[in-house]
């Protein structure tokens, strides 16, 4: 098994509270590593229909097996659920005794925000960091961007451009139809590879729409669903006023970039190394990084961009011990003086409140150049936000 980043945060939560939740897109490793973590729990899947129908014809008598705790998998299947267990842990708040997980964030964190709040932990797992990838140091870059994250294709000798597809065909098109009715998921995909068109740019609903050919109304519900079920991220901007003209819209980011790579077509690491979208690929495994090190940590996301209209911009900044951290991104291996000021350019807009900016860029380098951290790929991989 491989070994997990968010196992000190969900074993202290454990500690804490009577319920753990762990959201993340489908084939993210919940099961896996709640079954590990809490091997002497019983465990049971929502998804199993004789036991959703176990519950929801006598639900005294099918939690009466589990008084002593669970792993309730999938558990937004039966929305009832939530209300039983409320009563359950006012009983016996017995801290780490029942384990959720899903992958459908609008059932299972309505459930647990409208019967388990306070009662329970709530936490995010993502597809593997890169410091979760065994054997990174054997790893070229666009192999690592080529592939992504979900575990099995580092577990299993499988090829992702199968695992890919069957990815899309067996889970994404479910949940998008258990979700929101879909008459047309032809149009659907379409929907979704002009979302991996555009990772790394400003979301411009309007358009998605209008090349879709769907209506702004369905866009969203459909941006939407991508968002609840993990694949991808909208990136806010900077919410303070440094006296300039901002941007306000978000930026899209797919969450994997194996996914994001495959719904673009590109199915080798020669293609991906000349592909006019390499650069966004790049970025969005940078944002994917920093969001996996947060929600690992048991930490909301708390992540920005800025952009005014005079063309300042952080690719990402976050805020450290009150002043904020800059980041810009750049997916060359050469580091250039263009680099170099890109990178100063970045902590301008915040002045006195810039920490030193960081220059991550696709190369190995690691040092201090003109005021700014030249960080390789490699080492931002293991030191985000250390």
């Amino acid at each position: 098994m491989i070994s997990r980043a968010l196992t000190n945060t969900l074993q202290r939560l454990t500690t804490s509270f009577p319920v753990i939740t762990v959201t993340g897109p489908r084939q993210s490793g919940k099961t896996t590593l709640v079954r590990s973590l809490f091997a002497d729990k019983p465990y049971v899947t929502l998804e199993d229909p004789s036991e959703r129908l176990f519950a929801e014809d006598d639900p005294k008598g099918f939690l009466a097996r589990f008084s002593e705790g669970a792993i309730f998998d999938e558990a937004q299947h039966w929305p009832d659920l939530f209300s039983y267990l409320q009563g359950m842990v006012d009983e016996d708040r017995q801290a780490g005794r029942f384990i959720l997980t899903g992958s459908q964030q609008f059932g299972l964190l309505a459930g647990v925000s409208q019967s388990l709040a306070g009662r329970a932990g709530v936490t995010r797992l993502l597809p593997l960091s890169s410091s979760e990838i065994p054997n990174l140091s054997s790893h070229r870059l666009n192999a690592v961007l080529l592939t992504g994250g979900y575990p099995a294709l580092h577990a299993q000798m499988i090829n992702p451009q199968d695992w890919f597809a069957s990815y899309i065909a067996t889970y994404v098109e479910r949940d998008v139809r258990q979700l929101i009715n879909v008459q047309d998921l032809t149009t659907f995909q379409r929907f979704l590879r002009l979302c991996a068109g555009r990772t790394g740019s400003l979301l411009n609903l309007n358009a998605l729409a209008g090349e879709a050919g769907i209506t702004n109304k369905v866009a969203q519900a459909w941006m939407s669903v991508l968002q609840s079920s993990d694949l991808v991220y909208l990136l806010p901007p900077y919410h303070k006023n440094f006296g300039k003209r901002l941007v306000k819209t978000p930026k899209l980011y797919f969450v994997d970039t194996g996914l994001a790579c495959w719904l673009l077509g590109i199915r080798t690491e020669e293609v991906l190394a000349l592909h006019p979208l390499r650069g966004a690929l790049f970025e969005t495994w940078v944002i994917g990084e920093a969001l996996k090190a947060r929600y690992n940590a048991g930490e909301a996301a708390d992540l920005y961009f800025w952009r005014d209209n005079n063309g300042v911009e952080a690719d990402l900044v976050y805020e450290k011990d009150g002043k904020l951290q800059p980041i810009e991104i750049k997916s060359g291996a050469t580091v250039t003086s263009d680099y170099i000021k890109a990178g100063q350019k970045a902590a301008k807009f915040a002045g006195d409140e810039a920490l030193t900016p960081w220059l991550v860029h696709g190369g190995e380098d690691n040092y201090q150049r003109s005021g700014v951290d030249v960080i390789g790929w490699r080492m931002f991989a293991g030191r985000v936000f250390k």
